[in-house]
């Protein structure tokens, strides 16, 4: 008797951990139930594929969606919008919101705020204080946890820890991978007198490559000490990717997209505050050393650092302007023209992407196209060229920083859990999200 499922993607190329081939995915409950040929096979909705490639669900590890407290910009609903209209099937959301998300209580609410409302999968990050320090071995270990995140530098929020004494507390009183935004803080201080009034080119100077690798100096020695894992984000600099290339035991290393696409001062005298993130855009050695470290392997994943502020706010005179720009929307677009101009392969982009963060943050049945996995699949088309523009951003920002550029390769459908919820641009199901699992606390 022929297999029945409730959906087939017909002749589609399957790129997985097996390579690339035109295979039929065969998809029933909400998991991969099976790949190969499914031609004798029935289903309640049958897709042609043919002519895409069929990627695992693309995961962002790092997003700023705003909620609570910050709606104005964004909120989970309109961020995870953007997300699956991008490709993205999961999203990592970062505690710097208002109330932050540091309690057991503020997770709960997160966690409860987006269920079925995102259209996407979600986790949260707990942000480290000195006061919840002594709690984090147990906030980590909540459901809808996606671990722990310290700024040891200052960023758009009020979590700071930035001393040794303090980061060495919180990684003694964890188990899991920890995630840090590292820029020193002390040099930042030092160094704020370097900004000048109108000037966003000035932006990379205060906050110069000095100061992120200093801090991920003294962060590396910290998990050395405590025998913890630690995820250094959006990792900026040459001189940073060459020093974690010789600790990859304890460290692992996330790029963005903006500091492999952007280069200083071209961006700022472009774009001005539009450019201006934390950590900055740095001139084109940088950005080289980057490409180096990921074609080398010392990047493990590429997160988006979606962080949208209304045009307003970026339009106030530099410095007094917030640092962050939108990035989940455009994410695989962008990544998938690097692709195409042979910067990457399409099979490290799904590393990058799905496999990566499945792999570092124990993510429990994703990351990959195999049986009994959820059914989480990014479909793009490599050979479409197609220009972004303000007017597809989904993000309640509503601009991005890369309006106008032509990319080749688009994402054409999301699938989350085996609902088609994006398909050529168009939202076809509603809001079903649900939080991602981790192996580390599969009882909670």
């Amino acid at each position: 008797m022929a297999e029945t499922y409730d959906l087939i993607l017909k002749g589609g190329t399957v790129v997985n951990h097996d390579g690339e081939g035109a295979r039929d995915i065969g998809i029933r409950a909400g998991r991969f139930a099976a790949i190969g040929d499914l031609a004798r096979a029935s289903a309640g909705e049958t897709i042609d594929c043919r002519g895409l490639h069929l990627l695992p669900g693309v995961i962002d590890s790092h997003v700023h969606f705003r909620e609570p407290g910050l709606t104005h910009k964004e909120d989970l609903e309109t961020g995870s919008r953007a997300a699956v209209l991008g490709g993205v099937t999961a999203v990592f959301e970062m505690p710097n919101t208002d109330p932050t998300t540091t309690t057991a209580a503020a997770l709960a609410d997160n966690v409860k705020r987006a269920y079925h409302r995102m259209h996407c999968d979600f986790a949260f990050y707990v942000g480290a204080t000195r006061e919840n320090t002594k709690d984090l071995g147990e906030l980590e270990r909540l459901p809808g946890c996606a671990g722990v995140k310290v700024f040891m530098g200052s960023s758009t929020g009020s979590l700071l820890i930035e001393d040794d004494a303090g980061v060495r507390a919180v990684l003694k009183a964890i188990r899991r991978r920890a995630a840090f935004h590292s820029e020193d803080e002390y040099r930042l201080r030092e160094r704020m007198s370097l900004r000048i009034e109108g000037d966003p080119r000035s932006h990379p100077v205060w906050r110069d490559a000095t100061a992120a690798l200093m801090c991920t100096q003294r962060l590396i020695a910290l998990a050395r000490e405590t025998g913890k894992r630690v995820h250094v984000l959006h990792v900026t600099t040459k001189e940073e990717a060459a020093f974690l290339a010789e600790h990859k035991d304890v460290a692992t290393a996330e790029a963005t997209p903006a500091h492999l696409t952007l280069v200083a001062p071209e961006c700022y005298e472009r774009l001005g505050t539009l450019a201006q993130i934390n950590p900055p855009v740095r001139d084109a050695s940088h950005r080289e050393g980057l490409w180096h470290a990921l074609a080398q392997g010392v990047i493990d994943s590429i997160g988006s650092d979606h962080s949208p502020h209304t045009l307003e706010e970026k339009s106030q005179v530099y410095p007094k302007t917030h640092s962050g720009m939108p990035g989940v929307q455009t994410l695989v677009p962008i990544m998938l023209d690097h692709v195409h101009a042979g910067r990457l392969t399409l099979q490290r982009f799904v590393d990058l992407t799905s496999a990566g963060p499945a792999r570092l943050f124990g993510i429990a049945g994703k990351g990959r196209i195999a049986a009994g996995y959820d059914a989480d699949l990014t479909v793009v088309d490599l050979k479409r060229k197609q220009t972004i523009t303000d007017e597809w951003i989904a993000s309640r920002a509503g601009w991005t920083p890369v309006k106008g550029v032509s990319v080749s390769g688009w994402p054409v459908g999301t699938l989350v859990r085996g609902h088609r919820v994006m398909w050529e641009g168009s939202l076809i199901a509603g809001s079903q999200g649900e939080r991602v699992r981790f192996l580390e606390t599969l009882a909670s």
